[in-house]
């Protein structure tokens, strides 16, 4: 690491807690009339939904809340007030995802152009550092990557003219599931199949809570009980089975997660907003209950740094751990938990979840924090940055980052486990370079993620990665050895000699025998004089 320019690393924090809370059942045993309903109903909302999109991502910058309050009002007319207020704040929060989503494609177009600039000007065939890329290979690739930085360029000025004017590109049902209508043989979909699930995403049927209100949601109402009803829009208000234009599903809701802190929200009328989904693979109904929670109170990072922790380094496809106690040394083996990231989205997302759960109940034991990674890939993945290295760029993409850290906020959360972040930068390198070979031996092969592990945890216990400095040869009290004992940075002495402890150094004498010892005259028969006559003692009489 000499010569080379070090980026600042950020200090270790206590991660904080989740602020919402989301469950979900099937409801069950639906009559043909409640699914027609539930159809008729979330197409109608949809297409209004579709329609306020439109107009709110023509506002652009231009939007406020006189403009916010028009459309509203003419929302309500073809359904109610309330889902008039869904509809609307349901456009503004997607308005504002897409400008961030857009924000960020532009700070990765304007990071592959730095690199392909940085790269062109180079001679061609110069090789890089582990800091820097270097030329490109060929002739043929640096005219072909000239021809990318100038597309590149066109699109970072289109881009920055749609920011600037606020505008922003949003499809409502999904761009890749749109794309799928042109390639339905490798989807292996019909046309009427791709059409079913197309328009089922594209329904409406979701209504914030209201606290005060009864059961916390006067749209989407479900009791105690798991009666379901909902208001239905003007139009629709003629398949009404309730007083006050409401319709009640003859199907039940029963939550089994969550549930008492459910049932304590709506019994108290506290705010809680619901979500009715079709799953058009499945055929079923689903049901989605949230609120927000107060923030946890963490603990001070002191606190969790107590007792030591339990240090993760995320893979593509395991999580290493190991346990340290409180001076940064390694206890115990390491422990790795994998976890497959192939087949569908529910498959991956199940096996991530019960890596965690093997972890935080390993944690939960023994009482101690866990210290991960900071992570965020979103500009290390382009192929300006790592060039050839597709299968790298490949696992770093596949990398579950964002979905592991929110769900191990918020299932530690619920254990009472601490989770501290800590800067990922130099880990592996340093790890490796100052662990994994001492920590390997006959019986225990340290891998590289493992010697990461240990460098994650000590820089969250706020040590130096690096083991201890070994002074020169000649001056160690142990002549041309190297000292693995451990002490703390700032620790007075700690490059002395070791202190001499009086007595042997055998457990077979005691610590005690060099002070008792005495030289004693021998009581063999052959070394005692000659001319010496035998007395017999006295014998002690008594009583």
């Amino acid at each position: 690491m000499r010569g080379e320019s070090l980026r600042t690393i950020a200090a270790p924090f206590v991660a904080l807690g989740p602020a919402g809370v989301a469950i979900r059942t099937r409801i069950k045993d639906l009559t043909p009339d409640d699914d027609t309903v539930l159809r008729l109903v979330g197409a109608h909302l949809g297409s209004l939904a579709s329609k306020d999109l439109k107009r709110r991502c023509a506002e652009g910058l231009e939007h406020s809340t006189d403009t916010w309050a028009g459309r509203k009002r003419a929302l309500t007319d073809t359904s109610s007030s309330r889902w008039a207020g869904s509809i609307t704040k349901a456009s503004h929060d997607q308005w504002a995802l897409s400008r961030r989503a857009q924000l960020a494609h532009i700070h990765s177009l304007e990071a592959g152009i730095k690199t392909i600039t940085s790269r062109l000007s180079l001679p061609v065939g110069e090789k890089g550092s582990k800091r820097a890329p270097g030329g490109y290979r060929t002739r043929q690739e640096w005219f072909q990557k000239s021809r990318r930085l100038r597309l590149l360029k066109d699109r970072l000025e289109r881009e920055r003219a749609d920011h600037d004017r606020g505008r922003v590109r949003v499809v409502r049902g999904g761009k890749r599931l749109l794309n799928t209508r042109h390639h339905l043989d490798a989807a292996q979909l019909t046309e009427h199949a791709w059409r079913r699930r197309w328009e089922a995403e594209r329904w409406f049927l979701q209504a914030d809570g209201e606290s005060g209100k009864r059961f916390g949601n006067e749209t989407i109402r479900v009791t105690p009980d798991g009666e379901i009803s909902l208001k239905l829009p003007a139009p629709l208000a003629h398949l009404a089975n309730a007083p006050h234009g409401r319709y009640v599903l003859a199907a039940t809701a029963v939550f089994h997660h969550r549930s008492e802190e459910w049932a304590d929200r709506i019994t108290t009328n506290r705010a809680v907003a619901y979500r009715i989904h079709y799953d058009v693979q499945r055929g079923r109904w689903y049901l989605t209950a949230s609120w927000t929670i107060p923030p946890v109170t963490t603990v001070p990072l002191s606190h969790a740094r107590a007792g030591g922790l339990i240090s993760v380094d995320t893979n593509a496809d395991h999580l290493a751990a190991w346990r340290l106690d409180q001076h940064g040394n390694p206890v115990g083996e390491p422990r790795r938990f994998f976890y497959d990231l192939s087949g569908t989205a529910d498959h991956r997302d199940a096996q991530v979840r019960h890596a965690l759960i093997r972890l935080l109940h390993w944690a939960k034991r023994h009482s101690l924090s866990i210290a991960v990674e900071d992570l965020d890939f979103s500009a290390e993945k382009t192929r300006e940055k790592h060039g050839r290295q597709k299968r790298f760029r490949q696992v770093i993409s596949g990398m579950p980052v964002s979905r592991l850290r929110a769900r191990l906020v918020s299932m530690a959360a619920e254990l009472g486990i601490t989770i501290i972040a800590v800067d990922p930068a130099y880990t592996s390198r340093w790890g490796a370079q100052h662990w994994q070979k001492p920590l390997t031996h006959t019986t225990r092969k340290t891998s590289r993620h493992d010697a990461a592990g240990i460098a994650i945890g000590r820089r969250a216990l706020g040590h130096r990665i690096r083991r201890r400095t070994a002074p020169p040869p000649h001056d160690q009290s142990d002549r041309m050895g190297h000292r693995t004992a451990q002490a703390a940075h700032g620790t007075p002495g700690r490059e002395e000699s070791r202190p001499r402890i009086p007595g042997p150094r055998t457990r077979s004498v005691s610590p005690d025998a060099a002070r008792t010892r005495e030289t004693s005259a021998s009581t063999t028969v052959r070394d005692a004089p000659v001319d010496q006559d035998w007395v017999q003692d006295s014998l002690l009489l008594t009583d």
